[in-house]
């Protein structure tokens, strides 16, 4: 097995690393500056636009993409990159085009997308000119299973209507959200993996309100256009913003998630490693009970446990995105529940550790690491929860031994 990354990879690598120390840890304070003194809570970080001029003109930009409408990297090309963009999460992710949930959006679009969707959605995302999200959580049922969602989508000649409520949508505030994919029921009579559809409906659709926003562990996350409860009142949408055909929504959301997922993961390993990098640095310059707390027993033991961590995780992420390059998503099924169950656990328990190093800081807004541990913490509910992917995991490992 070969452990190196390719020249290509080596070469993004190198030029994505000089953009990071360059262009978005300096924007850091700028940004939360920014959003400090805004005058409407969900505008735009003028910088982020900034960052992204900067980075499309360097080429560094729709990594997350294979084939002719992304940079055409494979998932193991692509790993290294996301996990240099998870140590920035706020400002890196979106100055590439390589954000959630835009970069799902994208990939539903590019696999089942007709060239009308493509022209009218898809281009523009892809550009970065506008920003989308998904609607498919929903507050009245346990969303962690998908078959539950109750949103109707009833066809009325040549048009869909869609009514129901929706809850933590991410993206779905940000001003230049202009498109919604919504998951509901054509048919609450099929077989229970062929009752959900999908539509794309814009967000200046009659009906469509956005109620309220969510927080996130108090984090109004509004660099990321927020997390949105919205309401759907009989929206009418043209019959051919139906994606693909109806009863097709529960496999869509299937093929769309599985590369969030592992997305997820790969920036999470880079938010390990930012972590471990500022509990290294803070308790090396601190002095408690005589001594650097570096010296101290527990902080290295910590230390070193993070970081076998962080290797343990980026082995198993890197086969994962091996896999799903050479056998498909599908072959790669047990390997993606794997990394989704143990990094958003792992990386939040060695950033819990680096906010302890940290002392009161930790819990400040002077460090990054309580923003950093927000995200860990949500990604173990978002894309489906621990405990599904363990259920899953579990019931396919039995499988063989019950034949």
């Amino acid at each position: 097995m070969d452990f190196g990354y390719d020249a290509t990879t080596e070469e993004l690598r190198k030029r994505l690393n000089e953009f990071m120390d360059s262009h978005i840890y300096p924007a850091e304070p700028v940004y939360h500056e920014q959003l400090a003194n805004r005058t409407d809570p969900w505008s735009n970080s003028p910088i982020i636009e900034e960052l992204k001029a900067e980075a499309r003109g360097r080429e560094l930009w729709n990594f997350f993409l294979p084939g002719e409408h992304g940079a055409g990297l494979t998932n193991l090309q692509y790993a290294p990159l996301a996990e240099i963009t998870g140590r920035s999460p706020e400002l890196a992710p979106a100055a590439l085009n390589c954000a959630a949930p835009d970069t799902g959006n994208m990939e539903v679009l590019a696999m089942f997308g007709t060239e009308a969707q493509q022209r009218r959605w898809l281009r523009p995302l892809l550009d970065g000119e506008i920003r989308s999200a998904f609607a498919m959580t929903e507050p009245d049922v346990a969303s962690s299973d998908a078959t539950n969602i109750e949103t109707r989508i009833e066809r009325d000649g040549d048009e869909y209507v869609i009514n129901g409520r929706k809850w933590f949508i991410t993206g779905a505030l940000n001003p230049n959200c202009q498109v919604f994919i919504v998951m509901g029921k054509t048919d609450p009579d099929a077989d229970v993996r062929q009752q959900q559809s999908m539509v794309l409906v814009p967000r200046d659709t009659p009906g469509v309100t956005v109620t309220r926003g969510m927080r996130l562990f108090g984090f109004d996350d509004s660099g990321h256009g927020g997390h949105a409860e919205i309401e759907f009142t009989d929206a009418r949408v043209p019959a051919e913003n139906l994606i693909t055909e109806e009863g097709a929504g529960f496999a869509i959301a299937q093929a769309r998630l599985g590369p969030g997922r592992i997305h997820h993961c790969m920036r999470l390993i880079g938010m390990a490693e930012r972590a471990i990098e500022l509990m290294c640095l803070r308790t090396s310059s601190r002095v408690a009970f005589g001594k650097p707390i570096a010296q101290q027993g527990v902080v290295q033991d910590w230390i070193a446990d993070a970081r076998v961590c962080v290797e343990q995780l980026r082995l198993l992420v890197l086969k994962t995105a091996w896999l799903m390059d050479t056998v498909g998503n599908r072959g790669a099924h047990t390997e993606i529940q794997a990394i989704k169950i143990a990094t958003p656990k792992t990386v939040e328990e060695i950033i819990d550790k680096a906010i302890q190093a940290h002392g009161a800081g930790g819990f400040s807004q002077d460090f990054p690491l309580a923003g950093l541990w927000a995200q860990a913490r949500m990604l173990r509910m978002a894309d489906g929860p621990d405990e599904v992917h363990k259920r899953s995991l579990a019931k396919r490992e039995l499988k063989q031994y019950q034949r």
